[in-house]
């Protein structure tokens, strides 16, 4: 009976080291970004990723930095947050990762309106510039703070 045991036992062990070692089903993961109008540049983490839309394939969840870029558009920079699903936490993110026996796609999609460029206007500036050069010029002229 022992060695009947010791035989199940690896057996088990094989069979195990065998679902575990041909990666089944997985995760795969990817963000498509769209933006109104189409056609802007793209850059996600200071990497140029393409042309909206765009789909790409990540590793990680997180804080992402995105700046989108187009001739006769404001640039628009900003952050998102990518969030992990219950199944890509532990315990699960192991089996999700390499032992489900389907692929698992986990897609998301961003979209971003982008506003027109608009000419400053020219008494904006200046009166912009006026208030800046009063404000350090105020600051200059402070008396130092006593040393303690």
């Amino acid at each position: 009976m022992h060695k009947s045991a010791g035989a199940t036992l690896i057996t088990a062990i094989s069979a195990l080291t065998i679902v575990f070692l041909s990666g089944c089903g997985g995760l795969q993961r990817e963000l498509t970004i769209n933006t109104q109008p189409a056609g802007a540049l793209v850059i996600l983490n200071d990497e140029e990723i393409g042309t909206s839309p765009v789909t790409v394939s990540f590793n990680w969840y997180g804080d992402y930095s995105v700046r989108i870029s187009r001739q006769g558009f404001e640039t628009l920079s900003t952050h998102r947050e990518l969030e992990a699903p219950w199944y890509d936490m532990f315990p699960f993110d192991f089996i999700a990762s390499f032992c489900w026996p389907t692929r698992t796609l986990d897609s998301y999609e961003w979209t971003f309106e982008l506003k027109p460029y608009e000419e400053p206007v020219r008494d904006d500036l200046l009166q912009a510039a006026q208030k800046l050069k009063t404000e350090a010029l105020a600051e200059f002229e402070k008396p130092p703070k006593p040393k303690k």
